[in-house]
């Protein structure tokens, strides 16, 4: 949360407002200039996984390493109509490998302070490694 306001409040001060533009938004996630910066959701879910996110630390695409590949992950969700985007939030249990829960709780405090849309953008990208 510190992040966000910090975040906001050096938008706020950096950016010169200019008559006509919008207003800047306290509460954007710290991801906001990874979604700018993307084209299409499945480039913007890259970019968190390997950046802000911090997933790229732990999930290869197709090797296990800490945490299983992206593409067992993406097979497992969609073999088990998991839901991806609930379990990020923290309120859903874990259904790819439950013995790395405790290691993977710690970067809920990451992908919480994510946008819905950030969320789902990780998700298109997890799912797009079934290509």
């Amino acid at each position: 949360m510190k992040k966000v306001l910090f975040l906001s409040a050096v938008l706020a001060f950096s950016s010169c407002k200019k008559e006509g533009s919008e207003p800047t938004n306290a509460t954007e996630s710290v991801s906001e200039g990874e979604s700018a910066k993307a084209k299409s959701p499945e480039e913007l879910g890259k970019q968190l996984f390997e950046g802000a996110g911090n997933c790229f630390a732990c999930h290869q695409p197709d090797q296990k390493v800490v945490g299983p590949s992206i593409k067992e992950i993406a097979k497992i969700y969609k073999d088990k109509n998991g839901d991806i985007v609930t379990f990020l939030k923290g309120n859903a249990e874990p259904i790819v490998d439950p013995s790395q829960f405790e290691v993977m709780k710690t970067n809920f405090a990451i992908t919480k302070s994510m946008s819905d849309e950030e969320l789902k953008a990780i998700e298109t990208y997890i799912y797009s490694q079934l290509k």
